[in-house]
């Protein structure tokens, strides 16, 4: 019966993260969900075995996880730059990492160097929106990779693939990855797809991103009856919004569904898009170099939490609302109201 009660939180989890997955699996929440699942069954597994060689790893792995999360920063900033060159967006990793070990330490240094009363609540805030980040980080990484890694069977009636840059007017290798993997898709459900190269041009650019893409899937075997191009978007919303618009001229109110491709650390961001822009369809990866996927995916999930900022309004009006409480308190004394 012990037995039956420790699994309970387990099971719970499982139950609300399935429900959420078949009723939408392109939904932010469901990163939480999963979360929460992992880390129920990771503790029970845990209580149930009474092994050290199962607790010592997992209580290890939580302690240390932010020191080697932060450690690993570093070194990866280190090799993009040495590979990509010195940038804003090769530093990304490197500046994440001293965000983060200045949310852990902040609280620490503000209660060991006695700093003022408001240092140290404004270091308790920020220890807060830390954990919520932090959290919020491993979540999205865990459900995106799961996601991602989902055998996707369906037939697809169009393939959506997302412009990531040129090279004068060749497609970039990490462009050229995402046309190359919906080729091999196009190849694999029978060639009855169709291909919508989707990118406008932009101001340093001689041609557009779905011309380039068209002459590369022209050169590739892909015959003209097969391609459709969206040439006007400039952004991954754009992209979707704009290819909703062309095919659904095209298939004049007969249902469809698509894959859209794009780079791996990209998938789960682009599903939620064409959620919002109500396309029905499937994200699929084209593979990123393994060096540089953390700066690709500390940028996804900056965008999304841009979108979903609230929490952290949450968490700092529940933080002041005993400041707010004791101000009250000393405001009605000093006015001789109680």
């Amino acid at each position: 019966m012990d037995a039956i009660a420790a699994w309970v939180p387990t099971a719970f989890w499982a139950v609300v993260f399935l429900w959420s997955y078949h009723r939408e699996p392109r939904q932010f929440r469901n990163a939480f969900f999963f979360l929460f699942l992992v880390i129920t069954a990771l503790f029970t597994v845990a209580v149930m075995s009474q092994d050290m060689w199962i607790i010592l790893p997992i209580g290890l792995l939580v302690v240390f996880s932010p020191f080697a999360f932060i450690a690993f920063l570093f070194a990866n900033a280190w090799v993009v730059a040495r590979r990509e060159g010195v940038s804003l967006a090769t530093l990304l990793p490197l500046l994440f990492g001293v965000a983060v070990a200045g949310w852990f330490a902040a609280l620490p240094l503000s209660v060991g160097f006695h700093a003022p009363e408001w240092v140290l609540g404004a270091a308790m805030l920020l220890t807060a929106w830390g954990a919520w980040f932090f959290m919020s980080f491993t979540a999205l990484l865990l459900y995106s990779t799961f996601y991602r890694l989902l055998p996707r069977k369906r037939v697809y009636d169009y393939i959506i693939i997302h412009g990531a840059g040129l090279n004068g007017e060749e497609p970039t290798p990490l462009l050229r990855g995402r046309i190359e993997t919906a080729i091999r898709l196009w190849d694999q459900q029978g060639r009855r797809a169709v291909l919508v190269p989707s990118g406008g041009q932009g101001p340093d650019e001689v041609v557009s991103e779905a011309e380039a893409m068209h002459r590369f899937l022209r050169t590739n075997g892909v015959g003209e009856d097969s391609i459709l191009d969206e040439d006007r978007s400039t952004t991954t919303m754009e992209n979707l919004v704009f290819a909703k618009q062309l095919i659904e001229e095209r298939q004049r109110g007969f249902p469809y569904r698509c894959a859209m491709v794009t780079s791996d650390y990209h998938v789960f961001r682009t599903a939620t898009y064409a959620r919002a822009a109500g396309i029905r369809g499937d994200g699929v990866g084209a593979k990123t170099a393994f060096y540089y996927f953390p700066t690709a995916f500390i940028r996804e999930f900056i965008a999304f939490t841009r979108k979903h900022w609230w929490p952290y309004a949450v968490i700092a009006a529940l933080m002041l609302i005993p400041v707010i409480h004791r101000g009250l308190i000393v405001f009605g004394h000093e006015m001789g109201l109680f």
